[in-house]
C-alpha cells in the first residue's frame, strides 16, 4: 500500500512539473524578455560586490559538469561499496546522466539566446532551460530521495532537505547574478529537472512494485 501511494505521489508530481514547464516554455516563446526577468535581474545584480561575486563563482563551479561528475562518482562508490544497493545505483545513474542529455535537447529545441546585459563571466550556448539549475535539482533531489531512508533522526532529515534546497537555490541564483541566465531560465530548469526526477522515481518505484508482486506470487 505504501509503495502504491509513493507511485501515485511521484506520478502527480511529474505531471505538475510538466505542466509548469509547459507554461514557462510557452511564456518565454511568446515574450523573449519578460518584465519578471528584468525585475529579478535588476535586484540580484544590484547586490553585486567583489566578495559576493567570488561566492557566486564558487557555487556556479559547484554546479558545473566537472563538479557534478566528481560528486556523482563519490555517490556511486558509496551506494555500491557501502550500502550495497545496486538498484539505487542504477536509478542515480539514470537521473544524473539523463538530466544533461534532456537539457541539451530542450536547449536545441527552444534556442533562446543568453541575456546580454551585465555579464561577470563569459559562456556560450543557449539559455533555456538552465543546465546548472536543472542538473542541481536532479542531483540534489535524487540524493535527498536516496539518503532519506538511511537517515532515521528527524533532525538529520531536516538538515538533508535544508542542505539540498540551499544548494539548488544558490546554484540557480549564481547564474542570474553572473549574468548568464534569465530568471525564467532557472525556473524552467527547476521544472524540467523536477519532471525528469519524478518520472525516474516513478519508474524506479514501479519496478520495485513489480518485483515485490513476483515474490508474493
Amino acid at each position: 500500500m505504501k509503495l502504491k501511494f509513493q507511485l501515485s505521489i511521484a506520478f502527480v508530481i511529474s505531471v505538475i512539473f510538466l505542466i509548469g514547464f509547459s507554461i514557462m516554455a510557452f511564456t518565454i516563446s511568446a515574450y523573449e524578455f519578460l518584465n519578471f526577468d528584468r525585475a529579478v535581474i535588476s535586484f540580484v545584480q544590484g547586490l553585486e560586490s567583489p566578495f559576493l561575486t567570488t561566492i557566486m563563482k564558487v557555487f556556479t563551479f559547484i554546479g558545473s559538469s566537472s563538479s557534478i561528475i566528481i560528486l556523482s562518482l563519490l555517490v556511486l562508490f558509496y551506494l555500491y561499496k557501502v550500502l550495497k544497493h545496486r538498484l539505487e545505483l542504477v536509478l542515480f545513474s539514470a537521473v544524473v546522466v539523463g538530466s544533461p542529455l534532456l537539457n541539451l535537447i530542450l536547449k536545441l529545441f527552444f534556442q533562446r539566446a543568453r541575456p546580454d546585459l551585465h555579464r561577470l563571466i563569459e559562456i556560450g550556448g543557449y539559455s533555456f532551460p538552465s543546465g546548472h539549475a536543472m542538473n542541481a535539482f536532479t542531483l540534489y533531489g535524487i540524493l535527498t530521495f536516496l539518503l532519506w531512508r538511511h537517515i532515521s533522526p528527524m533532525w538529520g532529515r531536516t538538515l538533508l532537505i535544508l542542505f539540498s534546497v540551499m544548494m539548488i537555490l544558490t546554484i540557480g541564483i549564481s547564474r542570474i547574478y553572473l549574468g548568464v541566465h534569465y530568471p525564467s531560465d532557472i525556473i524552467g530548469g527547476y521544472l524540467a529537472g523536477g519532471c525528469w526526477l519524478a518520472i525516474s522515481i516513478w519508474v524506479f518505484q514501479k519496478y520495485k512494485e513489480s518485483q515485490k508482486n513476483k515474490e508474493i506470487n
